[in-house]
C-alpha cells in the first residue's frame, strides 16, 4: 500500500516539473493546493503570488536550461507526504551562464480529489570550482 501512496505522490513532483518544462502554466497551478506556499531565496510566496509574480520565470528558466533530477525520496504518512529532490542545473539564462545544485522539498496532502502540492521550498547554490 505504501509503495502505491509513494508512487501516486511522485505522479504529482514529476508532473509540476513537467509541467514547467513544457510551459504549461494551467497543469503547474492545478497541482499545488489552493492555500500552497513556495519558499525561495529567504521569502515565502502565496499560490496566487507565484502564479503571477514567480512562475512565469521558472517556466523561462526551465525551458532555458538542463536540469538533472536525482531520484526523489519519498516518505508518507498517511494522508501527508514529502519529497526531497537534488537537482543539477546547466546553461544559460537570460544570457548569464548557469551551472548550479540545489535541493527541493515538496510537501504533499491527499484528500478527495487526490494528492497535491501544499508547500514548495527550494535552495540552491552555484557550484564550487573543482579545487
Amino acid at each position: 500500500m505504501i509503495g502505491i501512496l509513494i508512487d501516486a505522490s511522485l505522479v504529482v513532483v514529476n508532473g509540476f516539473h513537467a509541467a514547467l518544462k513544457s510551459g504549461n502554466a494551467g497543469e503547474a497551478m492545478r497541482l499545488l493546493a489552493a492555500d500552497a506556499l513556495l519558499l525561495e531565496a529567504g521569502g515565502i510566496e502565496t499560490r496566487a503570488e507565484y502564479e503571477k509574480n514567480h512562475l512565469p520565470a521558472d517556466i523561462e528558466f526551465e525551458k532555458a536550461i538542463t536540469t538533472m533530477r536525482g531520484p526523489s525520496r519519498v516518505t508518507v504518512a498517511g494522508d501527508a507526504a514529502w519529497a526531497i529532490t537534488n537537482s543539477e542545473y546547466k546553461g544559460t539564462f537570460q544570457g548569464k551562464p548557469v551551472d548550479s545544485i540545489g535541493v527541493e522539498l515538496m510537501v504533499l496532502s491527499r484528500d478527495s480529489a487526490g494528492w497535491r502540492i501544499r508547500t514548495i521550498h527550494w535552495s540552491g547554490r552555484s557550484r564550487r570550482p573543482a579545487a
